[in-house]
């Protein structure tokens, strides 16, 4: 064991009280080590992770076991380099909505690299993501986590610093955040949001407009960055967004929504905002009903572009839409922890995927 790391006389002592009895049982699960070395399973894992990348140990599923005797180099060497059977605990803030189609392309990358994906589902309005957390990493002894964490929750710092002290391999899905005094970055797979919401300006620029708005869902993580590509993109038009619309909605499903949405209506028509940018399918589905309720017709008199296409193009007209890279995203997140496995001292990578636009019939020149 290497005497030239930061590691303290606590930690020394109590991987080698590890190693001790591991020589002596050949394989332990955490729960056992908690038990013998008086440590909890976070520590523990660290420990293994520590042992494992220097080749005195190889992980085994829920637990730790001796290199093969035969040959120690070559066994540690295969536990680097071979993913296989190793599960990936996955956490997501919802399983009806967007996160289905991410939790499929995970899939699909996991049977590639013959590993198992644990899924869970929490909530956009869960007060802390760790209680699951918890149960993925000591009930159900994963060897990787990818996670959606509430980053504007005020538990966020804190269940950041515990996933990194788990000593697991961790992605982010459509979030990204930093740890550490040095602000080190946790591993990352989300979309160009901002990308997308910009190509959706362009496209409507094409076609004649010069006002076009943006209608955002109140408190989703992903209106901000939908917020920030609209802003940049009509500056670049040379557009100006403070004569049109640049409105927040509820839930199209509140009882508050058909009010929202004449008033966005109603700011339409006195601006002379000709298009508009709606996140997401739900708020631009109402949205584009709405317009039908009025007299007001789509595209003949407003432009419609959703942002999401989840249902977008079921409805009719079909709506012209930014498509996220669900799928793929789920994909690139086994990936990387496919590659952190084999590599557990390969830098931090951050994966940005770029969404598709999808040109249907809410969209057309102006009048």
């Amino acid at each position: 064991m290497s005497t030239t790391d930061n590691r303290g006389p606590l930690q020394v002592e109590r991987r080698t009280r590890l190693l001790e009895v591991l020589q002596r049982h050949g394989v332990l699960r955490i729960s056992d080590l908690t038990d013998t070395l008086g440590a909890a399973a976070v520590t523990i894992r660290r420990d293994i992770a520590q042992l494992a990348s220097e080749g005195l140990v190889r992980r085994v599923h829920g637990g730790v076991a001796l290199p093969d005797a035969d040959d120690p180099a070559v066994a540690a060497d295969e536990s680097a380099t071979q993913p296989s059977g190793r599960s990936l605990g996955m956490l997501v803030p919802s399983l009806d909505y967007y996160w289905p189609h991410v939790a499929q392309g995970a899939e699909e990358a996991a049977r590639e690299l013959d590993l198992r994906v644990v899924l869970r589902g929490s909530s956009y309005d869960a007060g802390d993501d760790r209680p699951q957390l918890t149960r993925l990493v000591d009930q159900l002894a994963v060897d990787a986590l990818i996670v959606t964490p509430r980053m504007h929750a005020p538990t966020a710092p804190a269940t950041v610093a515990w996933l990194v002290g788990t000593g697991l391999p961790v992605v982010l899905l459509e979030r990204t955040a930093t740890f550490g005094p040095h602000h080190e970055v946790l591993e990352s797979v989300v979309t160009d949001h901002a990308l997308g919401a910009a190509m959706a300006v362009r496209h409507l620029v094409s076609l004649g407009h010069r006002r076009v708005g943006v209608v955002l869902a109140e408190n989703s993580p992903t209106s901000p960055h939908v917020h920030r590509g609209w802003q940049e993109a009509a500056a670049e038009c040379g557009l100006a967004t403070e004569s049109t619309v640049d409105i927040a909605v509820p839930d199209a499903r509140t009882p508050e929504s058909p009010a929202a949405l004449d008033a966005v209506l109603d700011r339409c028509l006195r601006t002379g905002t000709s298009a508009l940018l709606v996140h997401a399918d739900a708020e631009a589905i109402a949205l584009v009903q709405r317009c039908e309720e009025r007299g007001l017709s789509v595209p003949g008199d407003l432009s419609v572009v959703a942002y999401d296409d989840e249902v977008a193009g079921l409805f009719s007209p079909p709506l012209t839409a930014v498509r996220p890279p669900r799928r793929s995203i789920g994909r690139a997140a086994v990936r990387l922890i496919a590659d952190r496995l084999s590599d557990p001292e390969r830098p931090a990578h951050r994966v940005v995927i770029s969404p598709a636009l999808r040109i249907r019939g809410s969209s057309a020149p102006p009048h």
